[in-house]
């Protein structure tokens, strides 16, 4: 799994993005208020990966945040 680390600009906890373990068309939701920028976090961190993913704003048991999709 990819470690996010905590940083200042984004004031998040510390996510492990699963893109290791993914198969395409395989999801996960990410809660959050800054949508637009854990959705760069999240593409940036794919790319070092050699993988591509689509996040859009979604929401899941009333939480708002980013669900992502790996698509290739």
């Amino acid at each position: 799994m990819q470690k996010m680390e905590q940083s200042k600009r984004h004031n998040e906890p510390v996510w492990l993005f699963p893109f290791e373990g993914m198969e395409i068309g395989e999801s996960f939701f990410i809660p959050t208020l800054k949508i637009s920028e854990m959705i760069y976090t999240v593409e940036t961190q794919a790319k070092k990966f050699g993988i591509l993913v689509r996040a859009y704003a979604s929401s899941k048991d009333d939480y708002m945040g980013i669900r992502v999709w790996r698509v290739r």
